[in-house]
């Protein structure tokens, strides 16, 4: 009896059920006699031994379904060296687990973090395959990450709808759009829903420029502008300090909820107009996947059947000009996928006026 072990880990996504399913269909059809083993809430089902066996008619039905029928959690990779508060070593415990149960190979679905704790394991000698789980769309290694397409497609229904009160009212709206330390979602998002501003974190804004981006608007007639902001956009004078430097400035400061008002705050000192400030939030990890990342998900699914069938492990399955191929988890774990401020996109984007807040 082949046993394979699956996990979701980390933040939730639109796609990762859709993706299960594609792996589990495809080893029912590749494999005579097969269990397949869910660890509950993510790698912590795996330390703690919480698991069940699946059974074939738990992977039906859930192609639309959101978040995750295992549940999912966050075990960051820079503690799972560090003894839980009970002493126990996490990694000898998930490596006392997989040999426990006798599995054939793991398969974790996660972002960065888990990508690399699943390479962690590699290195200490299990069989691992990964799938790029994150609305981030940030892993390295592959062009697209499934739950990215679902999620653009949110914070852009989240913009259309700010459109019409934005227009009615005469207002500045900044719409805050997730990612901390990339700006893809917001770049998609924001050129989707014809924002007139973006900023991400990849390029730092000069606020000036902002302002005068915002006044050539007003000149031109135009009453209202939509600005798109990545979570994690950074000022030019901000993107120059330590880390340090920028919690003491931060200290000395007013605080502000996140650095969408502290920008809203300022264009109204600065200009006199009315901002609003929209955070769909959790919302972008919500809801059904979109049709594109069903069809993607059940591709790298059943192409992680298949690695698992030619007993080829240490690899993430990934996405490379539309076909999908296997990238060495050593290679791909821990890098980011950043957005390249000359990059093709973000050209485009402002050839047709769209000011990222920088020049």
């Amino acid at each position: 009896m082949m046993r394979i072990g699956i996990l979701t880990s980390g933040g939730d996504c639109q796609s990762l059920n859709a993706t299960m399913r594609g792996v589990a269909k495809a080893l029912y059809r590749l494999f005579d006699e097969i269990e397949i083993v869910g660890f509950e809430d993510g790698y912590k089902g795996l330390i703690y031994a919480n698991y069940r066996v699946m059974k074939p008619e738990e992977f039906s039905g859930i192609l639309t379904k959101g978040g995750t029928i295992l549940g999912t959690s966050r075990q960051p990779f820079k503690l799972m060296r560090i003894p839980d508060g009970n002493g126990l070593d996490k990694v000898e415990a998930m490596k006392h687990t997989y040999r426990n149960l006798k599995l054939e190979c793991l398969v974790v679905l996660g972002g960065n973090g888990s990508q690399k704790t699943a390479n962690l394991l590699r290195e200490e000698g299990l069989n691992v395959v990964s799938l790029p789980k994150t609305i981030d769309n940030d892993l390295w290694g592959t062009d697209i990450t499934f739950g990215f397409q679902s999620a653009v497609n949110v914070a852009t229904n989240a913009i259309d709808c700010i459109h019409t009160t934005a227009a009615s009212h005469g207002r500045v709206f900044i719409v805050e759009v997730m990612g901390h330390k990339v700006g893809w979602l917001t770049l998609y998002a924001g050129i989707a829903g014809g924002a007139d501003i973006i900023l991400v974190p990849e390029i730092p804004y000069d606020l000036d420029v902002i302002i005068e981006a915002l006044k050539k608007r007003t000149g031109e007639g135009k009453k209202f502008s939509i600005i798109a902001v990545a979570e994690g956009a950074i000022s030019k004078e901000n993107a120059v300090l330590t880390k340090k430097e920028l919690k003491e400035k931060k200290k000395s400061g007013v605080i502000y909820p996140s650095v969408a008002y502290e920008i809203g705050a300022q264009i109204t000192e600065r200009t006199g107009q009315e901002v609003r400030v929209t955070v769909p939030g959790h919302m972008q990890r919500g809801g059904e996947p979109c049709p594109y990342d069903r069809v993607i998900s059940t591709r790298l699914g059943a192409e992680a059947a298949k690695l698992i069938k030619n007993r080829e492990y240490g690899y993430m399955v990934a996405v490379k000009n539309n076909e999908i191929v296997k990238a060495p988890l050593a290679e791909v774990a821990g890098k980011l996928k950043t957005v390249d401020p000359e990059c093709s996109i973000v050209k485009e984007a402002k050839m047709i006026g769209i000011s990222f807040g920088d020049k």
